[in-house]
C-alpha cells in the first residue's frame, strides 16, 4: 500500500494506473475508520483492478470549530485498517495542500443541498462538493463509492458528478450497522455509555415508520408522526428533523406512492446522530430496514 500526500503526487499515481489500463475505484473519507468505511473499500474492489482511499478531515464542511477540532484523527490506525483490507493507495493530503494560499474556487450546489442537512448545516454541503470535486482532480477515479447512511450528500454528489460531466460511476453502498441498529458513525465513539445506549431510538425510529408503512399506512407526515413518538420516548434525544422525501428530487410527498426516504438528526448531548431508511411503495419492505 503506498501513501500519498499531494495532488500532483495523486495524480501521477492515478496516471500510471490508467496507462495500465487499470480501473480506479475510489472511497473518500474523513478517517477515524470503521467497519462501514472497510466495508465500502472491500465492495469497491468488485468495480475496479485498483482501490484507493482517502483520509482528509476537510474544514469546509464543519459549521462548528469546536467540532472540526475534537473530530477523532487517529492515522496510525486508520492506515493499520486501510492495509489490512488491500487498498492500493491512500491519499492523504494536508490542508495546506489541499486549500494552499490563493484558493478561492468552490463548488456551489444545487436544489438537493437546500433541505434537511443543508438548512440545519449552512455551507456544509459547498465544502462537500468543493472537496469532493478536488479529492476526484487528484484521484482520478471511474467509479467512486459511498455509504448510504449520509443519503443527501450520496445525492448531491451524485447530481454534481453528472452535471459536471466527470464521467464518474457514483455507486450507494447499503447503510453498515452496529447490531443493535445504530448506523456506524465515526462520531459514535464520541458518545458516553448513556447516549449510545439512547441512540438507537434514531433507527428504532426510522424502523417504526417502515414497519407502518408495511401495515399498509402510506401518508408521509402520519409515518413522520410514527418516528417522533418513539424519539419522544427516549429523554436524552433532543430531535433536530425528521422528514419523509422523494428519494430522487428530495422533495417532500403527500404518500408514499414511489420510493422514499425518512431521514432524522438526532442529538445526544454534544454529538448529532444521523440516519435513513429506504421506504417502498411496494409491499416488500424487507430492504428499507438497512439491516
Amino acid at each position: 500500500m503506498i501513501t500519498l500526500a499531494t495532488p500532483a503526487a495523486m495524480q501521477q499515481w492515478a496516471r500510471s494506473q490508467h496507462a495500465s489500463g487499470r480501473r480506479i475505484a475510489f472511497v473518500p473519507t474523513m478517517g477515524a475508520l470503521h467497519e462501514g468505511h472497510l466495508h465500502l473499500m472491500q465492495t469497491a474492489r468488485s468495480y475496479a483492478d485498483v482501490v484507493v482511499a482517502s483520509i482528509f478531515v476537510n474544514p469546509l464542511q464543519f459549521n462548528s470549530r469546536e467540532d472540526f477540532d475534537t473530530y477523532p484523527r487517529p492515522m496510525d490506525e486508520d492506515l493499520a485498517l486501510c492495509d489490512r483490507v488491500q487498498v492500493d493507495a491512500v491519499y492523504a493530503p494536508t490542508a495546506a495542500a489541499m486549500y494552499p494560499v490563493g484558493f478561492e474556487t468552490h463548488v456551489d450546489p444545487g436544489s438537493l443541498a437546500v433541505p434537511m442537512e443543508g438548512a440545519m448545516r449552512p455551507g456544509h454541503f459547498r465544502g462537500v462538493t468543493t472537496v469532493v470535486a478536488k479529492l476526484f482532480g487528484a484521484v482520478r477515479p471511474d467509479v467512486a463509492l459511498f455509504g448510504q447512511k449520509d443519503f443527501q450528500q450520496l445525492a448531491v454528489i451524485r447530481r454534481m458528478a453528472i452535471d459536471l460531466d466527470m464521467g464518474i460511476d457514483i455507486i450507494s453502498v447499503p447503510t453498515v450497522r452496529e447490531p443493535d441498529g445504530l448506523a456506524l458513525s465515526s462520531r459514535n465513539r464520541r458518545l458516553s455509555l448513556e447516549d449510545r445506549r439512547a441512540s438507537v431510538a434514531v433507527p428504532d425510529a426510522l424502523r417504526s415508520a417502515v414497519e407502518a408503512l408495511a401495515t399498509g399506512e402510506t401518508n408521509a407526515q402520519a409515518l413522520e408522526r410514527t418516528a417522533l413518538r418513539v424519539l419522544a420516548g427516549e429523554p436524552l434525544g433532543r430531535v433536530e428533523y425528521v422528514r419523509v422525501f422523494d428519494a430522487a428530487t428530495l422533495e417532500p410527498i403527500p404518500v408514499i406512492d414511489r420510493e422514499a426516504v425518512i431521514a432524522a438528526a438526532v442529538w445526544f448531548s454534544d454529538v448529532r446522530i444521523i440516519d435513513n431508511m429506504l421506504l417502498h411503495p411496494a409491499t416488500d419492505t424487507t430492504a428499507s430496514t438497512g439491516m
